[in-house]
């Protein structure tokens, strides 16, 4: 289904949990969340339901998000659940990695088809710091543990810092010298209610190509991702810049968060609820929230915040 700009809705982004085993310090309050009742979040059924009716609307690829989405008990049979839509082309998630090595084969066998894992820091104490105590060590046997199971391609989200690992690009970027992996720099966006940084922290990805002069174009096939290469590169670096470079024209997606609300637009407060509806109405109720999306987000900057009511750990990106 298109949207009133003739946008293609492809894909849909479903938060699990807004819960974490994390505390990154861009994504949530140091205090954590508040957590939400168990009836408050929706169920696997629901999830389901929910899925296969956007499916029927044209959705082909769904990612799983949180929070944390392997945090969530049981997630991996919702995983094989979704996998038997018959129409869905994708099945993927985002994580921190520290649980993979107990979970990457599971998610394999129940139908994943690859993961994106969040990687800021290849320094240890700079990686417990953002994260808030996490431990650097395990996020790596995690990004492992997704390479021995196959879930690949593989991609590394990095949120780009000014002021903390701006200096580690070069080092970030070589990861994908020797394996086909995928590093992507984001710009950090601000959004909720997370500690607050510093103008000198909402660094423009052009500091990447400035930093790599080396780098060359290396195709459009990274969905918002602009990407690059390295010479002699294995994989490949991509450029994902929400205040840079609007890239709002080309948006198919939607967001459904853990209670239940659909997101036409991850900056915008308009939530849409879903929790109840079936059948018809519920289709109604996609269609709406397509027809919802708005040309643009308003402007992102040090000085102008996102609109969005939620944290990114209740969005899940």
């Amino acid at each position: 289904m298109k949207d009133t700009l003739g946008r293609e809705i492809t894909y849909l982004r479903i938060s699990l949990t807004d819960l974490c085993n994390l505390r990154c310090v861009y994504c949530m309050p140091p205090e954590g969340t508040k957590k939400l009742q168990h009836r408050d979040i929706l169920s696997f059924e629901e999830i389901e339901e929910i899925a296969r009716a956007a499916v029927a609307l044209g959705v082909r690829k769904i990612r799983l998000t949180g929070g944390e989405p392997l945090v969530r008990r049981g997630m991996v049979d919702l995983c094989r659940r979704l996998r038997a839509i018959p129409e869905l082309k994708e099945l993927a998630l985002t994580t921190n990695g520290l649980l993979l090595p107990e979970m990457a084969a599971d998610l394999k066998a129940a139908g994943v088809d690859r993961v994106n894992i969040s990687l800021d820091t290849l320094n240890p104490d700079k990686y417990r710091r953002i994260t808030r105590g996490g431990i650097l060590e395990k996020a790596l046997a995690g990004i492992q543990a997704a390479k021995d199971a196959g879930l690949a391609p593989i991609k590394l989200n990095c949120v780009l810092i000014g002021g903390f690992n701006d200096d580690e690009i070069p080092a970030l970027a070589g990861l994908t010298m020797g394996e086909p992996v995928e590093v992507r720099f984001i710009e950090l966006m601000p959004i909720g209610d997370a500690e607050a940084f510093g103008p000198e922290a909402y660094l423009p990805c052009d500091a990447v190509l400035e930093r790599l002069p080396q780098l060359v174009p290396a195709g459009d096939n990274g969905g918002v991702a602009e990407r690059y290469r390295l010479p002699g590169a294995a994989g490949a670096v991509g450029l994902i810049r929400p205040l840079s470079h609007c890239f709002c024209d080309r948006c198919d997606r939607l967001r459904l968060t853990a209670d239940g609300q659909l997101k036409p637009c991850l900056h915008s407060r308009e939530e849409i609820p879903l929790r109840g509806l079936h059948g018809e109405a519920l289709r109604r109720q996609l269609e709406k929230a397509i027809l919802h999306k708005p040309a643009q987000h308003g402007e992102l900057s040090s000085a102008s915040r996102s609109e969005s009511a939620r944290d990114m750990n209740q969005i899940g990106g």
